[in-house]
């Protein structure tokens, strides 16, 4: 009995020693793997690490786009405001010339309407508004002293103007 005790045990040991190897191999591996465990940490927390920073320089260039953002918006802000007031400026004008033209139209309509059918033909016409373009200083001293030359001499001083501006404006031509 006491051989068979003997065997058992030894059979016990065996197999403990199996099992003890079997163990060692396996720990050999965990202990490789947490080596390789240990280096992906590492490489984790770099990586998170640089995620942190780069999410904070995300953050900053938001902010300096926002603040730009902002400041393109006020000055935009004004530029509408000086452009409204401009806009409304020139309504303004735009409303006091028409009603301006509106009034020399009605004039000139009825300053046509009052004066007597010309027997002055166009080139003549022009040439006179030449002569009153041109020359605006004899107008004004003949409108100033109507009373020093009688009718004929006005006339003559006239047709003589209108003279020399036909000639003018056949040279011109």
């Amino acid at each position: 009995m006491q051989i068979g005790l003997d065997l058992t045990l030894i059979l016990l040991l065996v197999a403990t020693l199996f099992h003890a190897m079997r163990l060692e191999r396996a720990l050999g591996v965990l202990r490789r793997d947490r080596a390789e465990l240990d280096g992906l940490i590492a490489s984790f927390e770099t990586a998170t690490q640089q995620a942190e920073h780069g999410v904070e320089r995300l953050r900053a260039g938001a902010e300096g786009a926002g603040q730009a953002l902002v400041r393109q918006t006020e000055r935009a802000g004004g530029l509408r405001d000086d452009l409204a007031f401009l806009a409304e400026r020139a309504e303004r004008a735009a409303d006091r010339l028409e009603a301006g033209l509106k009034t020399a139209r009605a004039d000139v309509s009825r300053a046509e309407a009052a004066k007597p059918a010309d027997t002055v033909s166009p080139r003549a016409r022009r040439a006179e508004s030449v002569v009153e373009l041109r020359d605006p200083a004899p107008a004004v001293e003949e409108a100033a002293a109507p009373k020093l030359r009688s009718q004929a001499e006005r006339d003559l001083l006239r047709a003589l103007k209108l003279g020399r501006a036909i000639s003018e404006v056949g040279e011109d031509a």
